[in-house]
């Protein structure tokens, strides 16, 4: 079993574009509901949260977990890799959707080029320059610019009015260009919980900026790593499984906005 998790339900947006490309796998999303937002913790309260939501995802089966949550990525990813994992369970893998959209802004053809880029996501992954320094490292002349959306994931979380939700948006597109030079080129919506509300992003966004989409990024690679590391990949047994620390009604309820559908999730403690 693969599994994928974020803090909350945004990550559900990924878990979607997983399950369209690799239909026979069989995928376990848990959402840390119960301790959500992270955007707002301490680094290291975090990680110690990510770590867990992890150990029980390994514990429920999972031999591969993706970390569906930039904000976890940014700063718990590179220390799991490094430390805990060769140290308590050197045969499982953990990675991230940060990489992903890296790798595909890097590919950028003459054609398509890409000369400067747009981040916006939360404090801690904003803090953490892990867009920026992932871009840099496959492509270092390409220019990143980033704006710190606080507060925004909680609020689309909570279906906040549109209206809320716009303003917001606005207010942060108008901050970043205002310190940038010029336009950039591409737009990375980096919280997992940004593209719920796309077409906001795009009515607000200057008309020359592209937007990638980070989950179908991370589809595409989850594919490939497959290919390279089939020792991860397990046929479907049954449906996929929806696991939450918080209130198992008002999370289910709340999926279908995420998710497309309603998700029938069920309870756990990490």
């Amino acid at each position: 079993m693969i599994g994928v998790f974020d803090f909350g339900s945004g990550g559900l947006t990924v878990m979607r574009a997983f399950e369209s490309v690799l239909p026979d796998e069989q995928f376990v999303y848990l959402g840390d509901h119960g301790n959500a937002p992270y955007g707002n913790d301490a680094v290291d309260d975090i990680h110690d949260l990510t770590q867990a939501a992890i150990t029980r995802l390994f514990k429920y089966g999972c031999s591969l977990v993706i970390i569906a949550c930039n904000t976890a990525v940014a700063t718990s990813l590179q220390r799991l890799q490094q430390t805990w994992l060769p140290e308590v369970y050197p045969d499982r893998k953990v990675i991230g959707v940060v990489a992903p959209v890296a790798e595909q802004i890097a590919k950028a053809t003459c054609d398509d080029p890409v000369q400067s880029v747009a981040v916006f996501a939360t404090q801690h992954t904003v803090q953490s320059n892990i867009f920026a320094l992932q871009i840099s490292h496959r492509r270092p002349a390409i220019k990143v610019y980033q704006q710190a959306c606080q507060g925004l994931a909680l609020l689309i979380e909570q279906s906040a009015p549109e209206d809320v939700v716009r303003n917001e948006i606005r207010n942060h597109i108008n901050a970043l260009l205002n310190a940038a030079p010029h336009v950039p080129d591409v737009c990375i919506l980096g919280c997992t919980h940004y593209p719920i509300v796309e077409h906001l992003w795009r009515s607000e966004l200057p008309d020359s900026m592209r937007l990638i989409s980070q989950s179908n990024a991370a589809a595409e690679s989850l594919v490939e790593y497959l290919k390279s590391n089939p020792r991860f990949s397990s046929a479907r047994a049954g449906g996929n499984t929806f696991l939450t620390t918080g209130d198992v009604e008002t999370v289910s309820q709340r999926a279908s906005l995420f998710y497309g559908a309603r998700v029938a999730f069920s309870s756990i403690d990490v």
